[in-house]
């Protein structure tokens, strides 16, 4: 049996002593010029993403920013992240826009305000999870699931911009009846609208060819907002229907309160809205805690963020913005990563972002009200294809025929029903995918019962049977299947390590059945963090090579091949 390795060099700024570590609060307004300048930048970034999403949420623009505001005034305070910033979530417009027909019976206007409702039940529900300290149940969500789950998204977002590349407006309002009515709406398109939407795409996708520190910094779709609202402006001549409409004084006519009195009132929406929120909390908690994960990968400082302190913050940000009329609110990778570009070192870059979206908001109405909705729609377009573009199918068939199954099966559910029961589908089938290759691949089990009914629980029991701890070292033993259905086990475990270990060992024995994707991403994430030298014991995984995996990605499902003999 041979041991499991992996070693990475941290990266650092090179302007600052890596061990200077900025910290959030106020030891971090020290970094006022690298946080306020980044600041500046996310913002424009920040206003054609926010009203984009309110859009297709369904919400009148202001919403969006509104939203982003209020994440920059809070998250600061809060905590949990270090370069994160947060706003509206492009992910939950397909939700949100689906709650608002439903609780509104149709009318979008009676809708919003109800949605409201839901999003406050959401944030006080993570207020209480994060209290419990169950971040790390995300983990139970497989990844397949979770990709097939953003894919759908995509492909919902881009949809639902065909109206406004159009410039009219749709009967339809869910997938597959909005494909169904384009040949119709073909012969009213207005032309400006179509071609300025259309060179704005081509721009963006354009300008993402062209590998530019520039570009990262302000990424294409906001040269796309500068320059088709320029366009608009001095070369085209569109209705106030095709443009954005912020009202005066925005902060007091723009705003929308929640209606409790109208839920409650109305008995029928009572499911709906317990349903709504549940998704919300589904979505956004675990959205929020992977897009964390990947952003503290791009921290030059390698700091780590406290998922359930992002959680409780996530929740008081979304509770006071339902409360001030805004979205839903969550980390956003594209707007993370451009802070850290620009030199972002603290969340105050989130603070200094909302002050100048608050700027732009009170001061800049006019200069808003230019832009037109087909630049944003494309805008959208954009993030949509980034979510489901080609790489995401050919990266999911790469891991095997199995995974790349629940993926298209959480899709095509997805987007003919909706979010709730599209995961709910894939976590269904990776359930049964597992239980699977665990009847097929398990050893008879000494330590437990005989029985069917001991290999459908096993998928979420402990895997970690034994512990030593000796001289520095210790050892922790899987005994049982390791998939994300019992992942956050193994996870606590992980927490536990005793302070003063030089050194952990994971035995993978040969009573372990099956380790699926999700815990072998995981795995292969700890050697990344445990040996790059940050402080950590060194970790060793022993007995992952001898399992077989299904497929040539290095983060297959492995199966337990019973042809070699392997140690207890």
């Amino acid at each position: 049996m041979t041991v499991v390795e992996m070693s990475a060099k941290p990266v650092h700024l090179e302007t600052v002593n890596p061990v200077d570590k900025p910290q959030n609060g106020v030891a971090g307004l020290k970094h006022w010029r690298y946080d306020l300048r980044s600041g500046f930048m996310v913002a424009l970034i920040s206003l054609p993403f926010s009203m984009g999403i309110a859009m297709t949420s369904g919400a009148p623009p202001v919403c969006g920013i509104v939203s982003a505001i209020i994440a920059g005034f809070l998250l600061p305070f809060l905590g949990g992240s270090y370069v994160t910033i947060s706003g509206p979530a492009a992910g939950l417009a397909p939700v949100l826009f689906a709650g608002m027909i439903a609780l509104g019976h149709g009318d979008l206007a009676v809708g919003y305000p109800r949605v409201l409702v839901a999003i406050c039940i959401a944030g006080i529900a993570q207020l209480l999870l994060a209290r419990l300290k169950v971040a790390r149940l995300s983990a139970m969500f497989p990844a397949a699931a979770i990709e097939g789950m953003l894919a759908a998204i995509g492909m919902m977002i881009i949809v639902k911009q065909v109206p406004l590349f159009f410039g009219q407006k749709f009967e339809a309002h869910e997938f597959w009846e909005i494909l169904e009515e384009i040949p119709a709406r073909l012969s009213a398109i207005n032309p400006q609208v179509f071609w300025l939407g259309a060179g704005c795409l081509a721009l963006i996708f354009g300008l993402s060819a062209i590998p530019s520190r520039v570009l990262k910094v302000m990424p294409p779709p906001v040269w796309a907002f500068l320059l088709g609202t320029i366009v608009a402006r001095f070369a085209l001549n569109l209705g106030p229907e095709s443009l954005i409409n912020v009202p005066e004084a925005p902060l007091a006519n723009g705003i929308v309160l929640p209606d409790l009195q109208g839920v409650i009132n109305d008995s029928t929406i009572w499911v709906s809205l317990g349903l709504l929120a549940f998704t919300l909390v589904l979505i956004d908690g675990t959205e929020s805690l992977a897009t964390i994960a990947a952003v503290d990968k791009l921290d030059p400082y390698r700091r780590k963020s406290d998922p359930d302190r992002t959680l409780s913050a996530m929740g008081a940000s979304n509770l006071t913005s339902s409360v001030l009329g805004g979205l839903t609110i969550i980390p956003g990778i594209v707007k993370s990563t451009a802070n850290i570009l620009g030199g972002g070192r603290t969340q105050w870059a989130n603070f200094y972002n909302a002050s100048f979206l608050l700027g732009f908001l009170v001061f800049g109405r006019n200069l808003i009200n230019m832009v037109p909705t087909c630049v944003l729609a494309a805008i959208l377009v954009f993030i949509g294809y980034k979510l489901c573009g080609p790489k995401v199918w050919l990266h999911m068939a790469r891991l095997g025929k199995q995974q790349f199954a629940i993926f298209t099966a959480t899709v095509l559910v997805t987007v003919t029903t909706d979010l709730l029961v599209g995961i709910v589908a894939g976590v269904a089938l990776k359930y049964g995918l597992c239980l699977w290759y665990h009847i097929r691949n398990a050893e008879v089990d000494p330590w437990a019962p005989p029985g069917m009914l001991t290999r459908f629980i096993d998928l979420f029991r402990n895997p970690v049977r034994r512990r030593q701890y000796a001289d520095g070292v210790y050892d922790l033993y899987l005994e049982r299947p390791l998939v994300c259905f019992n992942l956050f086990h193994l996870i606590r475990e992980m927490d536990r390590i005793p302070a003063d270990a030089t050194e952990v060992s994971l035995h993978i024995t040969k009573h372990v059945s099956v380790i699926d994707h999700t815990s072998c991403e995981n795995l292969f994430h700890y050697l990344d963090e445990y040996n790059s030298g940050d402080g950590k014991p060194h970790l060793a995984i022993q007995g992952l090579d001898v399992m077989r995996p299904v497929s040539r990605d290095k983060a297959s499902i492995r199966v337990a091949d019973r042809s070699v003999s392997s140690a207890a």
